[in-house]
């Protein structure tokens, strides 16, 4: 028997991709078994397990325990957002970027946020507030909420001179996300700190991260009157 090829799950999973856009497997047809593909390309099953959980995600089939795997009948596609670290984005603007840390405790979770986390009502958090400049303009506020059971050593990391959300993409990095975009009103707090007027509209950005299962961070990054958010499909 021929020994599985070193080959990516990429190449797999873009090859199931092309036969599903030209209708090699139509709409609702039942996808050949892991082991048949996996004996198709030469590879280890598990890569083929990793192209198909892709393809799930991004809308393209349907995965049922012990029914297989099937085209979905109306394949959807996903946007794909970059979560971009502020000095990132205000660089690529070819912008001067400069980071100010406002303000951090360590407090018990409160209430609305042992709700949006999952996380005990007494739970420690570190809770964050910095600045992002581009040019010394506002571009950024960062408000972050970081629950220590599930990174014990960010009490004690030194946010100075990098923001939290570098520090923690380092230091211990998410599994997953849930994201929401709101449109808001400025009120005397954030129009302060953006350097703005009260009741300009603004985009807030809310993330709440998971790492292995266990709640780690709310944030909201509110930023600059004007700023655009861009994704790819």
């Amino acid at each position: 028997m021929t020994a599985p090829k070193r080959i990516s799950f990429q190449v797999v999973r873009d090859e199931v991709k092309r036969r599903i856009e030209t209708r090699i497997w139509p709409q609702g047809a039942l996808l050949p078994t892991e082991t048949q593909l996996a004996e198709e390309f030469n590879c280890a099953r598990a890569t083929v397990n990793r192209a198909l959980r892709e393809l799930a995600d991004q809308g393209f089939v349907e995965r049922k325990r012990k029914s297989g795997t099937r085209v979905k009948k109306e394949p959807s596609k996903h946007a794909k957002l970059e979560f971009s670290l502020a000095r990132q984005t205000v660089e690529r603007q070819n912008s001067t970027y400069r980071y100010s840390l406002v303000e951090r405790n360590v407090v018990d979770s409160p209430g609305w946020l042992a709700s949006q986390m999952s996380v005990a009502h007494d739970a420690r958090v570190l809770h964050v507030i910095c600045m992002h400049y581009a040019d010394n303009r506002p571009f950024q506020l960062e408000e972050r909420w970081i629950n220590i059971a599930a990174v014990p050593e960010v009490e004690f990391a030194d946010l100075n001179e990098h923001g939290p959300h570098e520090w923690l993409l380092k230091a211990a990095p998410f599994t997953e996300a849930e994201v929401a975009f709101c449109a808001v009103s400025a009120d005397g707090r954030l129009a302060e700190f953006m350097g703005t007027t009260t009741g300009a509209s603004m985009i807030q950005l809310e993330r709440t991260t998971w790492r292995d299962g266990q709640p780690m961070t709310f944030a909201r990054m509110t930023h600059h009157p004007g700023y655009c958010i861009r994704t790819k499909y």
